[in-house]
């Protein structure tokens, strides 16, 4: 007895740790904590899913979507506004003129970044004790007269008073051409810059040579769509040194445009879209155009198509008394019914055809089943360098994806029959097929591109696993 008890005194000894069974263990220990936040989301950080028949919801999301809306960040364009952000802050400190020419294909952010970083220069010269920048931001578009431009600078740099003879430009060139107790800077944002080229060129011209003047306080940031406009436009900038700087906007990629579009969509405290929506329309705008406006509107269609649906759906529902009880409405297999109220890519796939639709995916979409499964092998079987095969691996390859998805080949058929359906993929012009003595030593090579490919069959959930 003395032992049992000498041992009971051991185990609960209490410099020893208490026992624990090996599962509490686990959920008490840091390393499965952090295990568990990173594999499991946090319940408390997962959106409910919207309703999109509340129309403050409704508008909220199409709001949030706008091309109007400014975003409270402009996220994938940081490298970008640090160059023109650093150019102005060393043109006003320095109270130095100097131009830069912001460039890139419509819908890349040039506009949008320039807004922030006009914010970002006024609050940097209030923190630094520095005089800031009287701001003249401009579409030149707008302009009834080319030469207007200078008048708008003159505005800023001078009250008006006594009407003289000389032009708004002389005026802007003499002032400029001496010393003057004026120490703010100006920043002129001329947006659509070229809509200022004219058959001599010169207010163009002119316009960035105010930049060169001794005294000058002029910061010109031009802002167009032609990469080249200088050299094609103002060779004799070159010439004389005041070459603008160019900051090159390159189109969205599809993880940039992906990233904007949940920028928007996180500010919303309900989930939209499916997180495979959102990646179908990025994958396609990027292919297309990279333009992101194209991503905003796309995604607003795909709402309206939601909308659609639900209407159409109430429409067509014909309910009895019973179904339209409180017990039914809260039951599992009502809320299961209600699954349709977020966007689907069925709803963005749809849109994105009537958008970029082209013939060859209305092919692609209208054939067999079977043949739109030699399409996708064949896409996979060319991934990489390789741009070409012969039939007989072509066919292993749409064996392989038959087995792996669980369907029996079509009519369980020979390379014969394999090679008639191809020869049909062929005459529609979606594959090249060579000349051989065997059908198996055919050369076969792609025809159309693997992005029409995966957009027309994105829709299908068949394909879905294969695309990836």
């Amino acid at each position: 007895m003395p032992v049992i008890a000498a041992k009971r005194t051991l185990r609960s000894h209490p410099s020893s740790p208490p026992r624990k069974s090996p599962r509490r263990c686990l959920a008490a220990t840091p390393k499965a904590i952090r295990f568990a936040d990173e594999n499991q989301p946090d319940p408390a950080a997962v959106k409910p899913k919207w309703n999109p028949k509340d129309g403050e919801q409704l508008k909220m999301v199409k709001l949030a979507l706008h091309l109007s809306t400014a975003p409270s960040s402009v996220v994938c364009r940081e490298e970008e506004q640090s160059v023109v952000l650093g150019f102005c802050k060393g043109c006003v400190e320095h109270q130095k003129a100097g131009s830069l020419y912001l460039c890139g294909c419509p819908g890349t952010g040039k506009s949008l970044s320039m807004e922030k970083v006009k914010e970002q220069l006024l609050n940097w010269a209030t923190e630094a004790g520095l005089p800031g920048p009287d701001v003249l931001s401009l579409n030149c578009t707008t302009l009834a007269n080319t030469s207007d431009i200078f008048t708008k600078i003159l505005e800023l740099n001078q009250p008006q008073g006594k009407k003289v003879s000389a032009t708004p430009l002389q005026q802007l060139q003499n002032m400029y051409s001496q010393k003057s107790s004026m120490k703010k800077m100006t920043l002129i944002v001329a947006d659509e810059l070229d809509y200022l080229i004219t058959k001599d060129r010169a207010v163009l011209h002119d316009l960035f040579m105010l930049t060169t003047f001794p005294f000058s306080r002029c910061i010109l940031i031009g802002v167009a769509n032609a990469i080249d406009l200088a050299d094609r436009f103002l060779p004799r900038l070159t010439s004389l040194n005041c070459k603008p700087i160019v900051v090159n906007f390159r189109a969205y990629t599809k993880d940039q445009i992906l990233k904007i579009l949940e920028e928007r969509l996180n500010e919303l405290p309900y989930t939209v879209f499916q997180k495979q929506a959102l990646e179908l329309c990025a994958r396609k705008v990027a292919a297309a155009s990279g333009d992101m406006r194209n991503a905003l509107c796309i995604c607003r269609s795909a709402i309206e198509m939601l909308e659609a649906e639900i209407r159409e759906s109430a429409c067509n529902l014909n309910t009895s008394l019973e179904e339209k009880s409180l017990n039914l409405a809260t039951s599992p297999d009502f809320i299961k019914k209600r699954e349709f109220d977020v966007v689907r890519t069925d709803h963005m796939a749809l849109t994105l055809s009537k958008t970029y639709r082209s013939p060859v995916v209305d092919t692609i979409q209208a054939l067999p089943h079977h043949q739109q499964i030699i399409l996708c092998s064949s896409m996979k079987h060319f991934l990489g360098a390789k741009k070409d095969t012969n039939l007989g691996e072509l066919y292993k390859s749409y064996v392989e994806l038959c087995k792996s998805s669980i369907i029996p080949p079509a009519g369980f058929l020979g390379i014969l029959e394999f090679s008639n359906m191809c020869r049909v993929l062929n005459d529609q012009g979606l594959i090249k097929l060579g000349q051989a003595r065997e059908d198996k030593l055919r050369r076969v090579s792609p025809k159309v591109d693997e992005g029409d490919i995966t957009f027309a069959l994105q829709g299908i959930r068949f394909f879905q696993n294969c695309l990836k």
